[in-house]
């Protein structure tokens, strides 16, 4: 599995009350708390002029949101792609991510009623692969284990947590990627 060597934005949706909490939210279709707004607002100008052509998001309310706030400004095509969706975390939603986060991100074990990571590297692959045949770059908002899956298919770390709504830039350098966040 590999990406199209297409630059492109990834946002991670804003914060919701189970980001404050430090508790998975998987599949449970969690709104954005106060923050989450603020913080979606504060990305927005830093997402202006760089050339982002569209916005295709999770249609999960607080990915949706999310995009929604930043094309205030934007003002660009917006897309939902249900396959951008958070990764389904079974019984371990609305729970903490200790300890069993770190067995499922590297594949030791799956929670009961989850998605693998190797299944969410799959979806993440296949969606990647449709949507950056489109003139870009694209601005992706999704979700943080979406964007773990991205980081694997780019031979990137996976265990690196990524922040609510602070732009990323992921490109090809040479043979590999690079993810370059604003602040």
């Amino acid at each position: 599995m590999a990406l199209p060597r297409t630059p492109f934005w990834f946002l991670r949706h804003g914060q919701t009350d189970y980001n404050a909490r430090g508790v998975s939210q998987g599949s449970v279709d969690i709104a954005l708390n106060a923050t989450g707004h603020a913080q979606a607002r504060e990305a927005a100008p830093l997402l202006e002029r760089r050339g982002i052509t569209a916005i295709v998001a999770s249609p999960m309310q607080r990915a949706r949101v999310t995009a929604e706030i930043v094309n205030e400004t934007l003002k660009l095509p917006i897309g939902f792609e249900p396959d951008l969706r958070e990764v389904v975390f079974g019984g371990m939603e609305g729970k903490p991510l200790e300890p069993w986060f770190a067995a499922w991100l590297d594949g030791s074990a799956t929670p009961a009623g989850a998605e693998s990571f190797a299944e969410i590297t799959e979806r993440a692959s296949q969606v990647m692969g449709r949507l950056l045949l489109a003139p870009g770059p694209l601005l992706i908002v999704s979700h943080g284990a979406f964007f773990r899956a991205l980081r694997g298919l780019m031979g990137l770390d996976l265990d690196v947590r990524t922040r609510n709504a602070a732009p990323i830039l992921c490109e090809p350098v040479g043979t590999g990627w690079r993810a370059t966040a604003l602040s």
